[in-house]
């Protein structure tokens, strides 16, 4: 299986959810179905079909992120040196050469993307066209509004 890159926060991040999956969320299913089983009728009881269904979930999750985490490639930006280069983890200052906007991304893997918070995935389109590029350099990106064109002002590794 191929290795999962993920950053440091990423990473910490899905330990923190994986760990309130397995001590609340799957006590407290586990405790709704014993619940709905003493009501009797299992064929028509609602509570536990969703209660049975919520536990398929919280059980398919926690099973997703030990997959994730088992082959993660764990990833510390201030520990990066790229020699100025735009990669995973970066953070990369860019200018609109149309409009002159400012905007920063820091690139991470899936399960971090966040475009509010400046996380972009690595296989958008942007982040595809940022990597190996360096500061001063031009790059074009074809987004879902037409084609942009923007200017990497800085590139760090925090």
């Amino acid at each position: 299986m191929a290795t999962f890159p993920v950053t440091k926060r990423g990473a910490e991040a899905l330990k923190a959810e994986l760990h309130k999956l397995k001590t609340v969320d799957r006590p407290w299913v586990i405790n709704a179905i014993a619940e709905a089983r003493a009501q009797g009728d299992l064929s028509e009881n609602a509570d536990y079909d969703a209660a049975k269904e919520r536990q398929g979930f919280i059980e398919g999750r926690i099973a997703e992120i030990e997959g994730k985490l088992s082959v993660a490639k764990v990833i510390d930006p201030s520990t990066l040196d790229a020699g100025g280069k735009v990669v995973f983890a970066s953070t990369v200052d860019l200018e609109d050469e149309d409009t002159g906007n400012k905007v920063t991304y820091q690139i991470v893997g899936e399960d971090e993307a966040d475009l509010k918070l400046g996380r972009i995935n690595i296989s958008s389109p942007i982040a595809r066209a940022l990597i190996g590029k360096e500061e001063g350099d031009s790059v074009e990106v074809q987004a879902p509004g037409g084609l942009k064109h923007y200017e990497i002002v800085a590139v760090r590794y925090e």
